[in-house]
């Protein structure tokens, strides 16, 4: 009989979560021994901190002091239903905020705390003490989904499908039938004006005005499922990424209700002279992205997958084999899980960042960039495993 111990695998931190800041010029990392912030390009180690038990969730606000927190791994930091406001300046803890149930997200605004859980919402106003402002509602939201604005917040409806849409200064609600089925991913753009929602089934993006909940664009994906890891709205708001466990990242354009049309041959993307030097080749579909079927998208009756608009430009990312972790974070309450992967942060117009958690941690670096024929590509431009960083 074989009485040997069993021998730990790696003694290499792992990563629980990851998440970019609200300009993605920094992302945080959630570690089963502590905390670490990253510079978004270049990848670079800004602030470490270990508290030999595990952070399963950390938000930022800008590059301000105030991190949120929640416990998650094998041996959590802090209770699983509390939020932790850390005054990182003065490295201890400034707020806490107590629940009745397991967090599944926090997001943050100079303004206001939004604190998820599986079936409501409660914000908070951002001071000290903290008062709560108001609770809403919500269907099931395994997933936190939540994206807070200096003057908007959404959020999953109370039916499958629904996004509601808090207007901050004023309390007033709106209700977006965005989907049939459950929602998967949302992002609202940073002036505001703009909301995209994908759903469980992975084939569509839609796309909202924010002003009037009109919906603007339908995008497809593709046309078989697929589980959408995120979505994120450039900074111009007429650009939108997607990814997906098909392990491709997607580039749509999309129309700003404010902004005049996005033209392609004045966008004043770099020239692509190279394949980058992440040794990435880009995937291109046709010059117009209303027309990938040709003269098939203009035949009456036809289903509605040749008239759809697809991405103008997508590009492999690496997913990689992630084994199950024994323990849970604040997203997911099962007792093994996969860490996040194809998180998106936009840098810029012209370049973005695709991060994902786990013992493998990586850092990718993505560009748009216009090729000699005219047309755009998405062409990786760097990446490296950052939980080796200093």
């Amino acid at each position: 009989m074989n009485t040997r111990p069993v021998i730990e695998t790696s003694s290499n931190p792992v990563a629980l979560s990851a998440s970019f800041n609200q300009d993605a010029s920094c992302f945080a990392v959630g570690l089963d021994t502590g905390f670490c912030i990253f510079n978004s390009e270049p990848c670079q180690l800004r602030v470490s901190r270990d508290f030999n038990a595990g952070i399963g969730a950390v938000q930022m606000l800008g590059k301000a002091n105030f991190i949120a927190l929640i416990g998650g791994g094998k041996q959590p930091k802090f209770p699983q239903n509390k939020v932790i406001i850390w005054d990182d300046a003065k490295q201890k803890v400034a707020i806490q905020l107590p629940v009745l149930t397991t967090v599944r997200s926090v997001r943050l605004s100079r303004t206001h705390i939004a604190i998820v859980l599986q079936n409501s919402v409660r914000v908070y106003k951002f001071q000290s003490p903290p008062e709560l402002w108001a609770v809403f509602e919500t269907a099931d939201n395994p997933l936190g989904l939540c994206c807070l604005t200096v003057k908007t917040l959404a959020f999953p409806g109370r039916t499958p499908g629904q996004v509601q849409l808090v207007e901050l200064s004023t309390g007033n609600v709106s209700i977006i039938p965005a989907h049939g089925s459950s929602l998967r991913a949302i992002d609202i753009s940073r002036d505001g004006d703009i909301l995209a929602t994908a759903s469980e089934t992975g084939t569509l993006v839609r796309v909202f005005a924010t002003s009037n909940c009109a919906k603007i664009a339908e995008l497809r994906r593709g046309v078989d499922h697929a589980t959408i890891y995120s979505l994120a709205i450039a900074p111009s708001g007429q650009l939108l990424a997607v990814t997906s466990d098909k392990s491709t990242l997607h580039i749509f354009d999309i129309p700003h209700p404010t902004k005049p049309p996005r033209s392609a041959a004045v966008n004043g993307s770099p020239r692509l002279t190279s394949t980058g030097g992440g040794g990435g080749s880009p995937v291109v579909s046709d010059a117009d992205p209303s027309q990938k079927w040709g003269i098939l998208g203009r035949i009456p009756l036809l289903p509605r997958v040749f008239s759809d608009i697809y991405s103008f430009a997508s590009a492999h990312f690496e997913i990689g084999d992630e084994p199950l972790y024994g323990s849970s974070t604040p997203l997911n309450s099962e007792a093994t899980f996969r860490p996040p992967k194809g998180i998106i942060g936009w840098t810029s117009d012209h370049s973005l960042v695709v991060i994902g958690a786990g013992r493998d941690g990586r850092w990718e670096k993505f560009v748009i960039a216009e090729g000699e024929d005219g047309r755009r590509y998405c062409v990786r431009d760097g990446w490296k495993r950052y939980l080796g960083v200093t």
